[in-house]
């Protein structure tokens, strides 16, 4: 009844559970219940129990092999079905063996039901003779290292001899000094000796002998020669999960422990194969006897692990004879795998030998485990080695940006630095639109590639810190910190440089009326200043001396005495007032040497000539007065009239002057403000004009009168000049009616000057209100980044999705700076320096906004390296926010932290520092660690996988070596065949260039150290 259940489970298999329950019910349950009523009924409580427990197994299995069909994943599926193997097996032991006991037969033992040959039975004969070949040439695989073999299995064992050699050959232990006799006795102690060694390696030996080993017994022998490829060939090739759990089940009894190491080494093997083989058309390993029949099993061993030994695609399944040929033949002459089997009796036999096909694979297994190792290997190093590769990539990739980056700096620092020009106007100009191309082409790209550097540098530490490598160290001089020191240098020389622009155009006195504005205008307005000056008092001064030096007094009458005395007078009088004219003209040299005057030499030689002959007139003046106050009592006449009219028309004429002179000068305003004051200068001069067309009319009236008289009293018409003055009435209306026009022209300069401040004065409000929308804007964003890198809300995702979010809105508004840099140009253009209506500058604003995109990029870098190490080292969201809350806490600056803000940072989280000299050693040593530049501060990325690498299981240099050595085949060097064999092409080539020659003794040409390679990988020293 219970062979028929297991046979429908085979066909129920395909159906749904509840269908296999329900057949199983409906067909056995009423039948096994029956059957176990009679067996109560008739005191049988064994079959009873027999029934019952063989129902639920069977049901148990059913359930098993359903799962098996439907699973997957390929572990899960093979551990289903090993389960139901073993079910199965142990039903004998948990039911059959305990009713035998209570029967009281205690000679029963499992092995006996499921491996004992019968000793009077015979065995198959198509098994017999499967097992007999493949024995034989499985013991000849290994007695051949010993130079022996055998060629009938049952009798050149009956000695021992053979049998204790093979022992040690396989096992590579020597066993006790065999007898040497031939006699009987001689021979069982032989073989006793070989038994006792098989038993002491864990193997229960069950109802085999000496005495049928001896007596040349076929059964016995079989089982004997099975018993050690179990043993020595098959049983350590299990799962090893699995092994655990069914050793701690089924370890108690030694007859267990028998079953389940057979059980776990045939379904180990079992698994083996199927995994192998798993990817090839029509193969199906189930078990071991009718799987292996068409012999594609066997070729696809062979092809998983040396496809250019055989073309698996052209083999077909209805060439059985073939295949097996094909596999067998190979196996002996490419793998040193003996042919233990017949491929006739493979393909003829209805169920080949499964110990036979065990045998045989087991060889297959052994023979490729070393390949497996190799792969294994392999893997391993090839991983390493990209990870290096791409490390290597970024190094290069940073230092190269840092280069083309300091060479750009270093290119244009100098430009901004220089304070020189050549004095003209053209030249200044060259350079403020130089300038404006630097700032729109040249630094944007700039400012791109800087941040790019500073990302590729974080996201590299970070790859370092995480695969387990030392930190890396740029070439000299190419440090973020040299790279941040750099940029600051230039931004300060970038400030300075357009500051100076400004300054120098503000000295130079440039910013006028676009359509007038000249530099060499304005010299020439300057020095034609000093030229009209100049004329004026040399035309004054001429003659001066020769008529103070003269002694025209001396004879002459008394009335030509006194009027040469009131000439004097008046002459005093005017040189008085010529002392303001000629401090002008010292004044105006200076300001022209100021502003580096081409001519300036001649424009001093002038000055110094005026300021010599002034006082040359001084010391001459002083003299004739004397000498004609000496003469006063013999100079009684005087001219009142012509005296009161010298006294007025001087000073007047030198006001007329200077009126006019004012009236002509060129003003420079900046602001509204200034000219506002100069429109109200100009209002009260005007103002002053009527006291002076009073005093104009009476000096005309005076030299009127004098006319008059002289005419009138029929005086000599030489009377009518005036001797105290060369002020000619005519001169004095000429100056005046020359003043009349010039009031009306500076009337409209002033109107031009004050419409030109007031369209000034809506560009600075224009650009005011453009730049308090933007500043304020760049202080919120800046802020907000802020804000998101401090963290403590959301996962880092959503924090990574805000600052995406938050670079896009920045983007877009950036037309707001270009129309701000199109006022600002306008500006520059209307040479307007100052603005009081806003305290933005369009300098702080390109700082603001260069500076809000490069915190955006580097806390984007920031958070992308964070989540680097979250997923890699499989940290949670929580523990992420706790450590960035506590490191937030002390980073108070935000600038990181420094030692002592770190020490208490891991003291607040838990962090066990002991007091003393070894807790100050070991916090230097976890300083060298998160600080391996020595910068005094610790960044949040070195923080977090400090506190998480303790725990991550990284690979090591130790490991990769070891890799290698398995390449090597255990040599402490390896070759560039070795690694073109067993790496691909382009790997296998970075290993050749890169891997240094080996220096050891015995190695061949072109041998490479791979020892020293490993530590290389890691920076662990330096080749």
């Amino acid at each position: 009844l219970l062979d028929r259940f297991e046979e429908n489970i085979c066909r129920w298999q395909e159906r749904p559970i509840v269908c296999q329950l329900q057949k199983v019910v409906r067909r056995y349950c009423s039948q096994l219940m029956f059957i176990a009523i009679l067996c109560k009924s008739a005191r049988h409580p064994a079959l009873f129990i027999v029934t019952i427990s063989n129902l639920i197994i069977c049901l148990c299995c059913c359930v098993l092999n359903v799962r098996a069909k439907k699973c997957r994943d390929f572990e899960a599926k093979s551990t289903f079905l090993l389960t139901t193997s073993l079910l199965f097996n142990l039903r004998a032991i948990i039911i059959i063996r305990p009713i035998m006991l209570y029967y009281g037969d205690t000679n029963y033992d499992y092995m006996q039901q499921e491996e004992e040959w019968d000793r009077e039975g015979l065995l198959d004969p198509a098994w017999e003779k499967q097992q007999k070949k493949t024995f034989t040439a499985w013991c000849n695989s290994h007695l051949r290292k010993a130079d022996t073999m055998i060629e009938n299995i049952e009798e050149d064992f009956r000695n021992g001899l053979k049998l204790m050699l093979l022992l040690e050959v396989i096992s590579g232990e020597e066993l006790p000094r065999p007898d040497r006799g031939k006699m009987r006795f001689h021979k069982i102690a032989n073989v006793n000796k070989a038994l006792a060694f098989i038993e002491s390696k864990g193997v229960k030996l069950v109802s085999i002998g000496a005495e049928e080993i001896v007596d040349g017994n076929v059964k016995m022998t079989l089982g004997l020669i099975w018993s050690i490829i179990l043993r020595f060939a098959i049983q350590d090739i299990t799962i090893e999960g699995m092994r655990r759990v069914f050793f701690k089940l089924f370890s108690q009894t030694d007859i267990l422990h028998a079953t389940f190491q057979e059980l776990s080494a045939k379904e180990g093997l079992l698994l083996w194969c199927q995994r192998k083989t798993a990817p090839y058309r029509n193969v199906n390993v189930q078990n071991f006897h009718t799987s292996w029949k068409d012999g594609l099993a066997f070729c696809a061993l062979i092809h998983r692990h040396r496809p250019e030994l055989l073309d698996y695609d052209n083999l077909s399944k209805d060439d059985p004879l073939y295949n097996l040929n094909l596999a067998f033949d190979t196996a002996e002459k490419y793998l040193d795998i003996p042919k233990m089997l017949d491929a006739e009796d493979m393909v003829y036999v209805a169920k080949p030998d499964d110990k036979a096909v065990m045998t045989y694979v087991s060889c297959f297994y052994h023979a490729f485990r070393g390949a497996q190792q190799a792969e294994t290997a392999a893997n391993r190093i090839c991983k390493v080695l990209k990870v290096n590769q791409d490390n290597e990539r970024l190094m290069e990739e940073y230092e190269q940006l840092a280069s083309d980056l300091l060479e750009w700096i270093r290119r244009w620092l100098p430009w901004l630095k220089n304070r020189t020009t050549d004095g003209t106007l053209k030249n200044v100009q060259q350079m403020l639109n130089e300038f404006r191309q630097y700032r729109r082409r040249e630094k944007p790209p700039r400012i791109e590639q800087k941040g790019r550097l500073e990302t590729n540098f974080n996201t590299l530490q970070t790859k370092l810190r995480l695969s387990n490598r030392p930190a890396y160290l740029p070439t000299e001089g190419k440090m973020i910190q040299d790279i941040n020191g750099a940029w600051k240098n230039l931004l300060n020389a970038e400030k300075g440089f357009e500051e100076w622009l400004l300054s120098e155009m503000m000295r130079q006195g440039i910013f006028f009326s676009t359509h007038t504005f000249s530099f060499v205008i304005v010299l020439q307005q300057r020095s034609e200043k000093f030229r009209r000056k100049c004329a004026i008092h040399e035309e004054w001064a001429q003659g001066k001396e020769q008529m103070l030096a003269s002694g025209d007094y001396k004879g002459s009458y008394l009335y030509e005495l006194k009027a040469l005395r009131k000439r004097h007078e008046a002459f005093e009088s005017d040189l008085a007032a010529h002392q303001d004219r000629v401090e002008q003209i010292v004044a105006i040299a200076q300001e022209l040497t100021a502003l580096h005057y081409v001519d300036i030499v001649s424009v001093n030689a002038r000055c110094q000539r005026i300021c010599d002959q002034w006082d040359r007139l001084g010391m001459l003046s002083n003299k004739r007065g004397q000498n004609l106050k000496d003469a006063e009592i013999l100079m009684e006449r005087i001219d009142n009239l012509h005296l009161e009219l010298a006294k007025r028309a001087a000073p007047f004429n030198n006001w007329l002057d200077g009126a006019t002179e004012d009236l002509q000068d060129m003003f420079i305003v900046h602001t509204m403000s200034e000219i506002q004051s100069l429109a109200h200068a100009h209002d009260q001069f005007k103002a002053t004009l009527g006291e002076a067309e009073e005093e104009f009319r009476h000096i005309i009236g005076l030299e009127q009168e004098v006319r008059h008289l002289v005419e009138s009293n029929g005086l000599n018409r030489e009377m009518a000049v005036n001797p105290y003055t060369n002020i000619s009435g005519a001169e004095i209306q000429k100056k005046w009616q020359h003043m009349q026009v010039l009031v009306p022209n500076r009337d409209n300069q002033l109107q031009q000057e004050m419409n030109r401040q007031q369209s000034n004065d809506r560009l600075r409000r224009t650009f005011a209100e453009k730049a308090n929308a933007v500043g304020p804007y760049l202080e919120q964003q800046l802020s907000q980044v802020a804000t998101i890198a401090l963290g403590g809300r959301g996962s880092l995702e959503q924090a990574l999705q805000r600052l995406l979010d938050l670079y896009r809105s920045v983007e877009n508004y950036k037309v707001n700076m270009d129309e701000l840099e199109r006022i600002n140009q306008q500006l520059q253009e209307s040479y307007i320096c100052e603005n009081p209506f806003t305290q933005y500058t369009m300098e702080t604003l390109y700082v603001g906004w260069e500076t809000l995109l490069t915190n955006i990029n580097k806390t984007i870098n920031e958070i992308e390296n964070q989540i680097l190490t979250r997923d890699t080292k499989g940290i949670r969201d929580d523990q992420l926010n706790e450590f960035r809350t506590s490191y937030n806490h002390f980073d108070k600056s935000r600038l990181g932290l420094d030692a002592e803000e770190f020490k208490s940072c891991l003291i607040s989280i838990g962090y066990n520092i002991k007091p003393g000299r070894e807790g100050d050693m070991e916090f230097q040593r976890i300083l060298t660690v998160v600080d391996p530049n020595r910068t005094g501060r610790v960044q949040f990325d070195a923080f977090l996988d400090f506190m998480t690498r303790e725990t991550l299981d990284m690979d090591s240099s130790e490991q990769v070596i070891e890799s290698f050595r398995v390449l090597a085949n255990g040599k402490p060097f390896i070759t560039a065949e070795e690694l073109r064999h067993e790496l691909p092409p382009d790997q296998a080539e970075y290993c050749v260039q890169k891997m240094p020659a080996y220096r050891g003794p015995g190695a061949p040409p072109g041998s490479f150290d791979y020892v020293s390679f490993s530590h290389q990988l890691y920076g662990e020293s330096n080749l």
